[in-house]
């Protein structure tokens, strides 16, 4: 993106983020709101990702998939939400125009990793539901390694190229209506026409949010009819219980992107696509740990083997 050069010769050096309130007591409000969270989200991704790697019976495809979900979700918040608490007192918030383009570059690249990855997480349980016998041979280590890999890359490929491809050309109105650099808010600054940058996202959130949605809908109604056909009660109760965690997430994550970015873009940034924002970039991923963790035997089983170890030393 070329964002430096205004029509009359002013240079935008920096972007003021005027998405935060104006009252005092309404700042330390969503201060403590957002530092809340993120110690949240730090403390039980952190939590998840230490149990997958020290306890040897997380170490199945499932929880590998998971422990990069977890990895993905610390690494987002902290892309944005750090800035966001130390720019939050400050009368006149600034961000250098370089730092801001890294933060929605690496924002984006994380957020289509994320879309991706649940994609294949959904996979994981397919397999794991409708061909039991075969599961550790059609997902073996190098299989999981594989599909990690080719996300990871494939998200890098569809952020990096497009997000460096976009004509857009600011013109020196370096106000942003957002408390952090969130990609939408910036365009609306561009002066250049912005049909060609609207089409690339589209083509993009096809790519990252409408298959990936797509074919998850269509893995879950396979397994729905796999479970169906589950004799036993408790053989029916397992197998939903493994994928409620999964669809909770899938069902948040995807039903709030999808409501930011698939969508006719205005001219102008609004509060309610800034709550929006707050949902899929800092609720959800102090949401994911909750959710798998609350009720999974698994990790609760492996938290507790985790103290004991301490408590022995």
């Amino acid at each position: 993106m070329d964002g430096n050069m205004e029509d009359n010769g002013t240079t935008v050096t920096e972007f003021v983020l005027m998405g935060f309130p104006r009252q005092l007591h309404m700042r330390t409000v969503f201060f403590v709101f957002f530092l809340a969270m993120y110690a949240v989200t730090i403390a039980g991704n952190g939590l998840i990702v230490l149990l997958i790697v020290v306890d040897s019976h997380l170490h199945t495809p499932m929880y590998f998939f998971l422990s990069n979900l977890s990895f993905i979700d610390v690494c987002y918040v902290t892309t944005t939400v750090p800035q966001i608490l130390a720019l939050g007192f400050k009368e006149k918030p600034t961000i250098p125009l370089g730092r801001c383009f890294a933060q929605m570059s690496i924002s984006l690249f994380l957020g289509m990793a994320e879309c991706l990855l649940l994609a294949v997480m959904a996979y994981d349980r397919f397999v794991a539901i409708c061909s039991p016998l075969h599961y550790n041979l059609i997902m073996s280590q190098k299989v999981c390694i594989m599909l990690a890999v080719s996300l990871w890359l494939s998200s890098f490929l569809l952020t990096i190229v497009p997000f460096f491809s976009m004509p857009a050309r600011l013109c020196g109105h370096n106000v942003v209506n957002h408390f952090s650099c969130e990609l939408q808010a910036v365009l609306k600054l561009a002066c250049s026409d912005t049909h060609a940058n609207g089409l690339i996202m589209l083509i993009t959130s096809v790519f990252t949010l409408l298959f990936p949605f797509a074919f998850i809908l269509l893995t879950y109604g396979r397994i729905g009819l796999a479970v169906l056909r589950i004799r036993s009660v408790e053989g029916r109760s397992k197998a939903l219980s493994t994928c409620g965690s999964h669809l909770a997430v899938v069902g948040i994550f995807y039903g709030t992107a999808m409501a930011a970015y698939l969508r006719p873009q205005t001219k102008t940034f609004t509060d309610r696509e800034k709550v929006v924002s707050i949902f899929y970039g800092v609720v959800t991923p102090m949401l994911n740990p909750l959710i798998y963790s609350l009720r999974n035997r698994d990790v609760k089983g492996a938290f507790w083997r985790l103290i004991g170890r301490e408590t022995e030393k």
